[in-house]
């Protein structure tokens, strides 16, 4: 770290080192993960890219200006100054590339979902605690300003005894988002609308609502020709004695209509809204403060896609965590968790709606397994 200070117009200015940055997997959501690494407002360089598929890796190489390869040990063999890898493969291959990638020391920054067993988070967590590798867990729209600003009053109070909790996800898929490659709608390595486009607002859900006693859910495969579900329904018993409930499909038509996470209280509630929890539609406590106008004018964004604006800040989160040697907001531990929860709510699905708990043994799922 770098301290300049201009003693004339008395200003302080921390400059940080910048963490250097190499991705694995070059696909869909990978341009999020580049364009934050090189957007120049964090301390992150990229230093290389790498993708079985050579056309993919170039292309990123050819637009982000750093060489591209097709096996990760090579590029880190040939790039030893790399500090922190991104995967960003797909699901189904996080637990085998993230061992692989700890064995060379390497800090790692894994999208979600974390895996599609608990047993692959547990192997996964151990390869990295061996190497003194952190693991971090991509789970962006808890840095959401709408997201962030809801948690505030969460942590301060506002609403007093929670009551219920619950998030509803309407995108839309086509069959052709499908068809683009041979992994998408597998259960061996994707999962359905519960693990792939929803993970993110169950880990919302549970993140604000707290610790789950128990859960029931359906799921259907309504309109795609696929392996895993579309459509699916949950309900949920917190601990604390909220209840909660959880809605999510991609056949939504004719085009995405929402994600959105409703929190009520004994002394207040509020609805975050738009295609990506990123809008303050309702926000309403009995105890109204002066800075409520301004937390929903100021923290109500448009988004470009259901992605969001988060990437950047968790990565940035992610850095910090590690220059100052203190915990991330989404580490391990906390990936492990979703997919505690995810696991059961297939078992869940599998057995026809039985009440199941978070982690329990997936029996009848097949999630993660050949088909």
């Amino acid at each position: 770290m770098r301290v300049n200070r201009n003693m004339k117009h008395k200003e302080v200015t921390l400059t940080m080192k910048k963490l250097k940055f190499a991705l694995v997997g070059c696909g869909r959501i990978s341009r999020n993960h580049l364009e934050s690494l090189s957007s120049g407002k964090i301390s992150a360089e990229l230093v290389a890219v790498c993708d079985l598929d050579t056309a993919k890796a170039k292309e990123k190489s050819e637009k982000y200006k750093v060489p591209f390869y097709a096996d990760y040990n090579e590029m880190l063999s040939r790039h030893p100054e790399v500090e922190v890898v991104n995967v960003a493969t797909p699901t189904g291959y996080h637990a085998k590339h993230v061992i692989d990638l700890a064995k060379h020391g390497r800090h790692i920054i894994v999208e979600k979902p974390m895996a599609l067993r608990v047993s692959d988070c547990e192997d996964m967590i151990a390869a990295c605690k061996a190497s003194g590798s952190r693991l971090f867990v991509v789970q962006q729209n808890r840095f959401n300003k709408a997201v962030q600003a809801a948690r505030k009053a969460l942590e301060s109070g506002r609403f007093g005894k929670q009551v219920l909790g619950t998030v509803r996800v309407r995108w839309k898929r086509l069959q052709s988002y499908y068809e683009q490659d041979n992994w998408h709608g597998t259960w061996e390595l994707d999962g359905g609308v519960m693990s792939q486009q929803a993970s993110h607002h169950l880990d919302l859900l549970q993140w604000f609502m707290g610790p789950i006693e128990t859960m029931q859910c359906l799921s259907a495969t309504a309109l795609l020709s696929v392996e895993v579900e579309d459509t699916a329904l949950a309900t949920f018993r917190f601990k604390s004695g909220a209840l909660g409930a959880f809605e999510a499909t991609i056949a939504t038509r004719p085009e995405d209509m929402e994600a959105s996470l409703s929190l009520l209280g004994e002394k207040g509630s509020v609805l975050l809204g738009g295609y990506a929890v990123n809008k303050i539609t309702y926000w309403k406590f009995e105890e109204p403060i002066p800075e409520d106008e301004e937390t929903i004018r100021e923290n109500s964004v448009d988004v470009p896609n259901v992605y969001g604006h988060g990437h950047l800040p968790y990565i940035n989160n992610v850095i910090e965590a590690i220059q100052n040697n203190r915990p991330a907001l989404v580490e391990a531990p906390e990936g492990k968790k979703n997919i505690e929860i995810l696991s059961a709510l297939y078992e869940s699905a599998a057995s026809g709606g039985k009440q199941v708990v978070p982690g329990c043994p997936a029996v009848n799922s097949k999630l993660g397994k050949k088909s």
